[in-house]
């Protein structure tokens, strides 16, 4: 199959491994799978610490079964994008730990107090969960079955993430400053999520031309927009002053886009940003320091004549 025929036929679920397809669409999907697969690891590495410090047992519980759903949704994006015969998911995993691999800004920032927990669990999820919606419709087969189980998960760290959110804003005023305080700095991070001004995105129009996307950077930002300006001010959080918010006559809103650091953003997206660079070495490290675990399955199943399990990551 050539590309032009493959323009002409992306459609909700339209190419399955089965197909012949061009080697400019296989790596185009590798790269978007494989980016979103590396973003789930780090996320959950970046949430990792709060089931720790978690105020309250329910807290810990939920936290933990969040960065495990994270985990498992890393895992189940490597197999789609695997399916593509590109990279392997060793391979892949291989990249994300010697810092080749890309992954979403937001998770190269640190967070280090509990108010920050829901400006990943409520509003990068909550952004996440509107990107992820229209990848349900993407055109390669094995990724858009893989959102359905991911959206799913993700609606509950949403409610997760908005009832930390709740619960701080309606506690002490030192809490409900603290928060605020973290929704400030989040907040440019918050908007930079989805990516590049459509001008200055790389490789949307291929992905949206074949079917991979189904929006683009600049709609998926104003939706995100239009739907979390509103609850964030139902909980009591002020939206900054900067980056400057416009409300059109219609209700909706935009942002003014030269007031985020976008030098930063590129920065970061080619892995040179140094907290980003130090969550890449520390997953690194904690992979190494279990990889005797991996080595000791694998010698015992070849000295048993059989197969080793794959180890999860």
């Amino acid at each position: 199959m050539d590309l032009d025929t493959v323009k002409d036929r992306a459609g909700p679920r339209e190419f399955s491994p089965a197909d012949d397809l061009p080697e400019e669409y296989r790596k185009a999907a590798t790269r978007m799978i494989e980016f979103h697969a590396n973003s789930e690891i780090m996320g959950a590495y970046l949430e990792r610490p709060f089931i720790r410090q978690a105020p309250s047992i329910d807290r810990k519980l939920a936290c933990s079964a969040k960065v495990q759903d994270e985990i498992g949704h890393g895992q189940l994006l490597y197999r789609a994008a695997e399916s593509l015969g590109v990279k392997t998911r060793e391979e892949m995993l291989d990249d994300l730990a010697n810092g080749d691999g890309k992954f979403l800004n937001c998770f190269h920032y640190e967070m280090t107090d509990w108010v920050e927990t829901p400006m990943i669990a409520f509003f990068v999820d909550g952004a996440a969960m509107r990107r992820q919606a229209t990848l349900r419709r993407t055109s390669w087969e094995p990724y858009a079955h893989a959102m359905d189980k991911v959206c799913f998960e993700e609606g509950f760290h949403v409610k997760h993430g908005e009832d930390i959110l709740r619960e701080l804003m309606s506690g002490s005023k030192k809490e409900q400053e603290l928060t605020q305080a973290a929704f400030e700095e989040w907040w440019p991070r918050i908007i930079q999520f989805f990516g590049p001004t459509d001008d200055k995105s790389t490789h949307h129009d291929f992905a949206a031309s074949v079917g991979l996307k189904q929006q683009s950077n600049d709609q998926l930002r104003n939706a995100f927009l239009d739907q979390y300006i509103p609850k964030a001010r139902s909980y009591g959080l002020e939206i900054p002053d900067e980056p400057r918010i416009r409300e059109l006559d219609d209700g909706t809103y935009e942002v003014e886009e030269g007031d985020l650091d976008w030098d930063e953003f590129f920065t970061i997206a080619k892995n040179d940003y140094e907290p980003g660079v130090g969550q890449i070495n520390g997953r690194k490290a904690a992979q190494e320091a279990v990889q005797w675990v991996r080595d000791t399955i694998e010698s015992d199943a070849t000295a048993a004549g059989g197969h080793a399990p794959q180890a999860a990551d």
